[in-house]
């Protein structure tokens, strides 16, 4: 089953929010952070399939506080759309609204939280590991990871990265291995967005490694 609700931010911001709940009680809650195409098809499957491994998965529209309802495809003029946004971006709000979205999980089950993020996201999930009471925190090919690589993590962190990714400088994913060796950093035979099933870099076989190690970390780590 899913549905969707209105998160609240401490800034008093209202979003919107997709959740997915599992067909019995959640084993732990999961936060799934949007790549820079809003809460998509790809988005809503991403958290439905972690709903069907007993999560309770909540994916927040963190492109609400500048356009709501944005929902983009990966090719012509969606793509030019979703690279307009990235400007328009501010991470700390961006923050401050992934932490509703772990507030709200935190509530509706009573365990633990962790957050999975692709792209944009992956970034943010870095981020949410260093800042948010979260228990775990997967990242997906973030590309400015590299920027927030001098702060701490708090929580177990696992990243992906594709080593064919013209987006992501291997010195970027250097800089985090360097001043965390501690954490696990998994690369890929395939570019970025290895993992959506709607882009054309889609790679099945890394996607389909990369999830079982996610999954497997996330039950670890949050169970």
């Amino acid at each position: 089953m899913s549905e969707h609700v209105t998160l609240h931010a401490a800034d008093g911001h209202d979003l919107d929010a997709y959740v997915a709940h599992p067909d019995d009680e959640p084993i732990a809650a999961l936060v799934v952070v949007q790549e820079i195409f809003g809460v998509n098809a790809h988005i809503r499957s991403v958290a439905d399939g972690y709903a069907k491994d007993g999560f309770l998965a909540v994916a927040p529209a963190l492109f609400d506080r500048v356009e709501r309802g944005v929902e983009l495809k990966y090719e012509g003029a969606d793509m030019d759309k979703a690279r307009s946004f990235i400007p328009k971006l501010d991470m700390d709000k961006a923050v401050a609204d992934v932490a509703a979205a772990v507030e709200f999980a935190a509530e509706q089950t009573g365990k633990n939280v962790g957050v999975i993020g692709y792209c944009w996201g992956g970034t943010l999930s870095w981020i949410a590991a260093c800042r948010l009471p979260v228990s775990a925190a997967v990242g997906y090919y973030g590309g400015r990871i590299g920027n927030y690589a001098g702060e701490t993590p708090h929580a177990p962190v696992m990243l992906h990265f594709g080593k064919q990714d013209a987006h992501i400088p291997a010195e970027e994913v250097a800089k985090v291995h360097t001043a965390h060796p501690e954490i696990e950093i998994f690369w890929y035979d395939a570019g970025h967005g290895f993992n959506c099933d709607a882009r054309a870099s889609f790679d099945a076989p890394s996607s389909k490694q990369a999830r079982e190690r996610s999954l497997a970390f996330l039950k670890k780590n949050l169970t």
